[in-house]
């Protein structure tokens, strides 16, 4: 059984990650999103709607709305952003120039006499992917957690995993630059992005128009398959280095 209800007074990723702690902590499972402003119920057992209104106004300025679905109704879902080839260009350029300044920078030391090192190119990109990303997410660290804990499936359950991800990714990306424990190190990408990919495509599925936290606060990217494609690409880049290194 569902239930979605509005919730008013949020504004930003720390509303969000505010109520989803407030609810957790009364021990209500749920899922809180900004856009829609709403959260989400399920389970066999969903309280009573005073019960959650009081969680929700233990969280601050926010109160608790109308009934979005009833309980036995499918929760409505928002339509995907449509975008033609201008409009998607436009949102996704500042990502896909971050991408190329990466994938160029990544040529340095492998360019040789018998033509392109491409195994070094790739571990040359991962360290720049990882160092770059990193260092977005440490602009606003706090509000890459929030935003990261209305999709991310360990982090919308225990918010400190959004303020750890970052040190990840650095330290993924520093492993990369300078060559440490090279399986190692492709295993561990493997798993944090493999992870990161579900719920991403747990919130494609539901249909959320929200954020990307990819590169933190700074740039405001909607949530599409470019995020999907991104945890995938390094998951194949890893799995790659591994077959070519075995």
């Amino acid at each position: 059984m569902d239930a979605t209800y509005e919730i008013k007074g949020m504004h930003c990723g720390a509303c969000v990650g505010r109520v989803q702690k407030a609810l957790a902590a009364a021990g209500h499972t749920a899922h809180v999103t900004l856009d829609p402003p709403q959260v989400r119920l399920s389970g066999a057992a969903i309280p009573a709607k005073d019960v959650l209104a009081a969680a929700v106004a233990s969280a601050g300025k926010y109160a608790l709305g109308p009934v979005v679905t009833d309980r036995g109704t499918p929760v409505a879902t928002v339509p995907p952003v449509t975008l033609d080839a201008a409009g998607w260009f436009s949102t996704y350029r500042p990502l896909l120039l971050i991408v190329g300044y990466i994938a160029v920078a990544a040529f340095a030391g492998t360019v040789t006499t018998g033509g392109i090192a491409w195994s070094a190119w790739m571990v040359n990109f991962m360290a720049g992917f990882f160092l770059v990303f990193s260092f977005f997410k440490f602009l606003d660290l706090a509000g890459f957690a929030d935003a990261y804990s209305t999709y991310d499936l360990l982090a919308a359950r225990w918010r400190p995993w959004g303020f750890i991800y970052p040190f990840l990714e650095l330290a993924l990306g520093l492993a990369y630059l300078f060559r440490v424990a090279p399986t190692a190190t492709n295993i561990a990408a493997i798993l944090l992005m493999g992870f990161s990919s579900l719920g991403v495509i747990a919130a494609l599925r539901r249909r959320q128009q929200i954020r990307c936290a990819c590169l933190g606060t700074v740039l405001k990217l909607p949530m599409s398959t470019i995020t999907l494609v991104e945890d995938l690409g390094m998951v194949a880049m890893a799995a790659m280095a591994i077959v070519t290194h075995a």
